[in-house]
C-alpha cells in the first residue's frame, strides 16, 4: 500500500513527486515508457521525437478533425515530454488568470512561489526586466541568458528597430554548471533528446534524485484502469509490458499525470465522467495553442554558425497592440531555429524530401503562439468498439479553431514577418503547426462543480483521492508554453496533497 501512486513522469507526475518524496512519503511513479537512451545516437536525423520509439502509437489516437496526421501517437518515455522538448519554461502573464467566464479558481500569486521553486530545481536561465508583461517575481532567474548566436543578434536589432522589445527566452538548458555537461549549442534540440544531458529535463534533474530517496518506478507499465469504490479509487489495474503481467497497486491517494490526452482517456475508459457531477466536460475544452512558424528565406545560408538559436521571445503584441485591427489578447513571437533534414525528409518522404530538405540552410523564422479559445466541442472521446492491444477503448481527437483564434494568429504573423524582413529575409513562408504538443484543458478546474471536473486543488469531483496534475487541469492555454505552469501547479498540489 503506497502513500501515494502517481501516473504519468512529465512535468506533473514528477513535480509532485518531488513534493511528496520530500514529505517523507511511500511513493510508486508508473511510466508507460523507458528511460532515453543518450549518446551520438541523439544527434542523428532519426533522432527527432517522432522518428523514434518514445513516441508511442500502441494506443493509436484517431484523428477526425484537425491534427497533422490521421493517427497519432503519444510522448511515452521517463521525463515525459521534457525530454524533447525546446526548454522554453514561460511563467504565465498575471492577467492570463482572469477570462471572464473561463477564470481560473486560482490565481498568479497562489502559483508564484511554486513558478520560483519550479525555476530552481530546473536551473532555468532567463533575462528579467525587458519584457513589458513579465509578472512579478520573487527571486531572479536561477541562470542568466547565454551568449546570443549570430543570427539571434540580427534579429534582436531588427526588432529594436521596429519599436519592439526581445528579451531572451527562459530556457532549462544547462549553460553554467560546470559539475555536469553545458550546452554544446548544436541543432538537435527541440523535438530531440540530449545526446550530452545539458537540457535540465526531469530525467536529468529531478527523477535519479528521487529515486535516491526511495521513490519506487516502474517503468514500461500501462495503466488500463481505474477501480473505484465508495468514492475512491481502490485499485490501479496495470499491465507490464516487459513481462506481459498483470499487475494491480493500491494507494491512499491517486495522482493522474498521463497528459492532456492520456489523463482524459483513462478517466473515460475507466467511466470516471459518470461519477463526476462535472463529467461531462471530461475530455472536452481541448485546447493546443493557434500557432505557426513564419520563416524567413534568406539570399544565404541564415545560421552561418551552425548552433542553437532558440534565444528569443517578443510579447510586445501578447495582451493587443495598437497596430492590430483585432483587440484584445493576441500571442507571443519566440525564435525558432532552422529546421533539421530529417523533419522534412519525414514530412516529405522520397527524393522530393531530400532535394527540399537542402534548402532549409536559407531558413530561420520566428514562432508565433496565440491563445485559442476554449471550445466544449473540442474533445477527446472514446470509441469503446475498438480496443488496442492493452484493452484500452480507442481515443477519438476533434478540434478546430475559431475565426478569432484564426484572427489573433493572422496578426501575429504580420509583424514576425516585419522583424525578418528587417533582418534581410528576401520572402516568407509561414508553416502552420498542427500537432497537440501544447495540448491543455480536457479536465478544466473551475469553482463551478457543473462546468469543471476539478476543485481549485486539482482533486477530481466525486473521486476523493484522485487528483490530475498535467495540463489538463487548465481552463484557457494562455499564450506561452505551458510546461513551467504544469510544474509550478503540480508542486503546489503536491504540498496539499502531502498534508491530507
Amino acid at each position: 500500500m503506497y502513500d501515494t501512486i502517481i501516473i504519468g513522469s512529465g512535468f506533473g507526475g514528477s513535480m509532485a513527486a518531488h513534493q511528496l518524496v520530500n514529505a517523507g512519503k511511500k511513493v510508486l511513479l508508473i511510466e508507460r515508457g523507458g528511460w532515453v537512451a543518450r549518446g551520438p545516437e541523439n544527434w542523428t536525423m532519426q533522432g527527432s521525437l517522432e522518428l523514434t520509439p518514445n513516441y508511442d502509437k500502441s494506443t493509436p489516437l484517431k484523428v477526425i478533425k484537425g491534427g497533422h496526421k490521421k493517427v497519432m501517437g503519444l510522448y511515452s518515455c521517463v521525463g515525459g515530454p521534457s525530454l524533447f522538448y525546446g526548454g522554453v519554461s514561460f511563467r504565465f502573464r498575471e492577467q492570463d488568470f482572469a477570462e471572464g467566464e473561463n477564470s481560473w479558481p486560482i490565481n498568479y500569486g497562489d502559483l508564484e512561489p511554486f513558478y520560483t521553486k519550479a525555476e530552481q530545481l530546473l536551473s532555468i536561465s532567463g533575462e528579467a526586466g525587458i519584457d513589458p508583461t513579465e509578472p512579478f517575481r520573487s527571486r531572479p532567474f536561477p541562470q542568466g541568458p547565454p551568449p546570443l548566436a549570430l543570427i539571434s543578434q540580427k534579429i534582436k536589432s531588427a526588432a529594436q528597430q521596429i519599436g519592439m522589445n526581445p528579451f531572451q527566452l527562459p530556457l532549462a538548458i544547462n549553460y553554467e554548471d560546470k559539475s555536469r555537461n553545458v550546452c554544446e549549442s548544436c541543432t538537435t534540440c527541440d523535438t530531440f533528446a540530449c545526446a550530452v544531458g545539458a537540457k535540465n529535463d526531469l530525467a536529468t534533474m529531478i527523477l535519479p534524485k528521487l529515486l535516491e530517496q526511495g521513490m519506487e518506478l516502474k517503468t514500461d507499465t500501462v495503466v488500463r484502469q481505474l477501480k473505484a469504490e465508495n468514492g475512491k479509487i481502490s485499485e490501479v489495474l496495470c499491465f507490464d509490458k516487459k513481462t506481459g503481467k498483470e499487475l494491480v497497486f493500491r494507494g491512499k491517494h491517486i495522482v493522474l499525470s498521463a497528459g492532456s490526452l492520456g489523463s482524459p482517456h483513462l478517466l473515460l475508459a475507466s467511466g470516471f465522467d459518470k461519477l463526476n457531477p462535472g463529467g461531462k466536460v471530461v475530455g472536452r475544452y481541448l485546447m493546443r495553442h493557434v500557432n505557426a512558424i513564419i520563416f524567413g528565406i534568406f539570399p544565404g545560408v541564415a545560421d552561418k554558425e551552425g548552433r542553437f538559436h532558440k534565444q528569443l521571445a517578443i510579447l510586445d503584441y501578447y495582451f493587443g497592440h495598437p497596430n492590430a485591427k483585432l483587440k484584445g489578447k493576441l500571442g507571443s513571437l519566440q525564435q525558432v531555429p532552422t529546421p533539421p533534414m530529417g523533419l522534412v525528409q519525414n514530412e516529405v518522404p522520397g527524393p522530393l524530401g531530400k532535394l527540399l530538405s537542402q534548402g532549409v540552410r536559407l531558413l530561420t523564422g520566428l514562432l508565433a503562439i496565440a491563445e485559442d479559445e476554449p471550445q466544449f466541442s473540442n474533445s477527446l472521446t472514446i470509441d469503446p468498439k475498438q480496443k488496442d492491444r492493452y484493452g484500452l477503448p480507442q481515443p477519438v481527437i476533434s478540434h478546430a479553431y475559431s475565426k478569432r483564434d484564426l484572427a489573433a494568429l493572422k496578426e501575429l504573423v504580420k509583424p514576425a514577418k516585419k522583424v525578418l524582413s528587417k533582418a534581410g529575409a528576401l520572402t516568407h513562408y509561414v508553416h502552420n503547426i498542427r500537432t497537440f504538443s501544447h495540448a491543455v484543458g480536457t479536465v478544466r478546474m473551475g469553482d463551478d462543480p457543473k462546468t469543471s471536473a476539478l476543485d481549485s486543488n486539482c482533486q477530481f469531483r466525486g473521486v476523493d483521492n484522485l487528483f490530475v496534475l498535467d495540463g489538463s487541469f487548465m481552463p484557457t492555454s494562455a499564450a506561452v508554453n505551458p510546461s513551467l505552469t504544469i510544474a509550478a501547479n503540480a508542486l503546489r498540489v503536491g504540498e496539499v496533497i502531502a498534508g491530507i
